[in-house]
């Protein structure tokens, strides 16, 4: 077999199996659930029942899978012949999960894939459809990652299991490569970094997925407001807010209410149910319709910084990355079908003008028609050939996501590239003529008939918290200093200079520049490395006997060291115009 990213993904399923054998062969009381390949490497899934799995677990698993793999095994495909009896035989052994699967799928001609020693002898079996490797030689770079608990099924409803995460390379040296990227991964993990730069928290007094933004975290998100508000002005938008609940009834008319359901909050109050809002588009549809609007006065472009609230399971929350309370930057434009294209292109320009301040790349993936939807199949294939035409118009190069448009329209959606090459879902354009129909909004047409607009959501950022996540891993919280918290920190060497630091100080931030005194009884060397390396503060200005008589500043900048001396004013001067220009680079 030809071994290239293609085949990789049978690579990874035939060592799930030799995994899986291994466990079995340690644990004798393992029963098999589930064991896939995905993106990153393979899971599998484990009944053991009076057993935690650990870190010497894993250690000793991955012995055992050497040890099976110093003999060449052959995997082989098996139709079962008689699936009733096969069911018995599951059941039989404990294996209920299989047995579950395989009376599901007992139509659908199943298999099962046998793994063999060399004299023929069945080692190992697992109900799968395969393909699979014929034999294990190429099973040599694999890694067993960590241990999560795994509802069966996806669902509370039904038993933990434990699942082993692994990965699997053909070379040694493209997992090497791969663990590091982990590494990588892990320091930048924006968790960790909060913890150090205290910028946010979530408690279990407030609930699961809702932030609470310590100060140093809501200036960065100040700063990227400021940001946004202006350059949506400036781009022809107006700026609104709406309330955070809503009747029901408004969410029966959207069709959140038949086709949402289950991610929306519902609250009552003498005898009328409200909703805690999920999106922001039926609110901004009713503005709409407090006023009319001819041809002449569309493309309406509303923007709203809007808090929504959707359920999620507990286990699939991260962070600021999965949030149960989010806030979108959300907008909608109402404007005719003879300008839908040149809107979608305004929009694609504002995505790529914006990364480009953070210094990203992004991929593009146009999502189609879910199975569950509204709307006529017509108004779906109008919608999907509008961003064809749009994204075609830009010569950007997109893939087709089958099936994950949102219930009322197709969309685009930009996978933001961090600094190490990671994907993360950020910003998304989302064309609808189906909310306008079911709210019967309308404008008033050349000819004086009244036709119904067609309706564009989309978010730059997506949301206001996982954006902000991405951030920090990005920069792994050293941010450029238009962003950072704290931009100067102040270092007097000793306790006569704190004075002079501190009108040092009332200057700097009677020019909006954020800094910090930094007058403890501290060595400078300590006080300095303390603000480069645990508070990712950009500059640190140092002042002592040699400064006050030169009436300047001993300059030291992150990542760079010493960078001379300079005066108060020039460095002010240098700084407002670094962050006026939202700047990537530190050097003045």
């Amino acid at each position: 077999m030809e071994k290239n990213s293609e085949n990789l993904y049978i690579l990874r399923h035939s060592t799930s199996h030799i995994m899986a054998q291994a466990v079995q062969n340690l644990f004798k009381n393992a029963k098999l659930a589930i064991g896939p390949a995905i993106d990153t490497g393979f899971y599998y899934d484990f009944d053991i029942e009076g057993h935690t799995l650990t870190e010497e677990d894993l250690a000793n698993i991955e012995k055992e899978m050497k040890r099976i793999l110093k003999d060449t095994l052959t995997f082989e495909k098996y139709q079962i012949p008689d699936v009733e009896k096969q069911i018995a035989e599951f059941k039989a052994q404990g294996e209920v999960y299989k047995a579950e699967l395989l009376e599901e799928h007992k139509n659908d001609n199943p298999t099962l894939y046998l793994t063999k020693d060399k004299d023929g002898n069945v080692l190992f079996n697992d109900l799968c459809s395969g393909p699979h490797l014929e034999n294990s030689s190429d099973i040599k770079a694999f890694k067993l990652l960590k241990t999560a608990g795994a509802y069966w099924r996806g669902s509370e409803k039904n038993k933990m299991l434990q699942r082993i995460y692994a990965t699997a390379f053909w070379t040694q040296k493209e997992l090497d490569d791969y663990l590091n990227f982990l590494e990588e991964a892990a320091k930048r993990d924006h968790r960790k970094i909060s913890a150090k730069m205290d910028l946010f928290s979530i408690r279990d007094e407030v609930g699961s997925g809702l932030v609470l933004w310590h100060p140093n975290l809501a200036v960065v998100r100040e700063q990227i407001e400021n940001y946004w508000r202006s350059e949506h002005r400036r781009r022809g938008y107006v700026i609104v807010n709406t309330p955070h609940i809503a009747k029901s009834k408004l969410w029966d008319i959207s069709g959140h209410s038949s086709h949402y359901r289950e991610n929306m909050y519902f609250l009552e109050d003498e005898g009328t149910e409200y909703v805690l809002k999920p999106m922001n588009c039926p609110f901004h549809i009713l503005i709409y319709q407090a006023n009319r609007y001819s041809y002449r006065s569309l493309p309406l472009r509303m923007a709203e910084l809007g808090t929504v609230y959707r359920r999620e399971r507990s286990g699939v929350l991260s962070g600021l990355t999965r949030v149960t309370g989010f806030t979108q930057d959300d907008a909608h434009v109402f404007c005719t079908p003879e300008q839908m294209v040149d809107e979608i292109n305004a929009i694609i320009d504002f995505v790529d003008y914006t990364l480009s301040l953070f210094n990203m790349k992004y991929e593009v993936e146009l999502s189609t028609r879910p199975e569950s939807y509204v709307g006529s199949l017509e108004n779906w294939d109008r919608a999907e050939e509008g961003l064809k035409k749009a994204l075609e118009s830009k010569g950007l190069k997109y893939d087709i996501n089958e099936g994950d448009g949102a219930f009322y329209g197709p969309k685009i959606d930009f996978k933001l590239k961090d600094a190490i090459g990671r994907t993360w879902q950020g910003a998304t354009i989302q064309l609808d003529f189906n909310l306008p129909e079911r709210f019967d909004i309308k404008y008033q047409d050349k000819d004086g008939s009244m036709k119904t607009p067609v309706m564009l959501h989309r978010v730059i950022f997506g949301s206001m918290e996982r954006f902000m996540g991405v951030l920090i891993e990005h920069y792994a919280g050293a941010f450029p200093a238009w962003l950072a918290p704290q931009q100067v920190a102040i270092v007097p060497i000793s306790e006569r200079h704190n004075d002079y630091a501190k009108e040092v100080y009332d200057k700097l931030t009677a020019n909006d520049i954020r800094a910090k005194l930094d007058d403890r009884s501290e060595g400078m060397g300590y006080k300095i490395r303390e603000a480069f390396q645990e508070h990712k503060i950009p500059y640190v200005l140092v002042i002592g006997d040699k400064e006050m008589e030169d009436g300047q500043l001993s300059l030291r900048i992150r990542g760079i060291g010493e960078a001379g001396k300079i005066d108060i004013d020039n460095f002010i001067d240098k700084l407002s115009k670094n962050v006026r220009t939202k700047s990537q680079k530190l050097e003045l």
